[in-house]
């Protein structure tokens, strides 16, 4: 299994490398047709997924210093995308969560998304979307239980 598991390695380095480029992330937007800086479009796509959300963890998720964090969500917030509110597990806490007006634009974003992906499989079968899907689902879910024990 040592050369299954190199190959599989090699594959994920090369989708983070695409994921993690500014272009595709700039594209996205553009084909959502929506006006939003480059670097909060995945806070609040995060939001939307996961809010209301405290910074730290929304910083962790990210892989952002939670300063930095902070900074953009209050430029998001100004913009009426998100609001803040107490947190639900921690009343201490001021979590992020995601307005009308940001859902509208994580709802554009998505089916931008949905577009870019639909094309990217043109031509695979469905079942071939489908064992990709769950298997892909499967390995995120080790890794972040992994990642919850570090």
């Amino acid at each position: 299994m040592k050369k299954e598991i190199r190959e599989l390695r090699e594959a994920m380095l090369d989708l983070a490398g695409v994921l993690n480029r500014p272009q595709p992330d700039s594209a996205l937007i553009e084909a959502a047709g929506v006006d939003l800086d480059r670097a909060l479009f995945p806070l609040l796509v995060r939001i939307d997924r996961l809010g209301p959300i405290g910074i730290v963890e929304l910083a962790e998720l990210a892989g952002r210093d939670h300063s930095t964090v902070s900074r953009q969500i209050t430029k998001l917030e100004g913009l009426g995308l998100v609001a803040r509110c107490p947190s639900p597990e921690d009343g201490r806490v001021r979590a992020a969560i995601i307005t009308d007006q940001g859902r509208t634009m994580t709802a554009a974003l998505d089916a931008a998304r949905q577009k870019i992906i639909h094309d990217l499989l043109a031509g695979w079968e469905t079942e071939d979307v489908r064992n990709l899907s769950r298997l892909l689902r499967k390995f995120a879910d080790g890794a972040m239980d992994w990642a919850r024990t570090l």
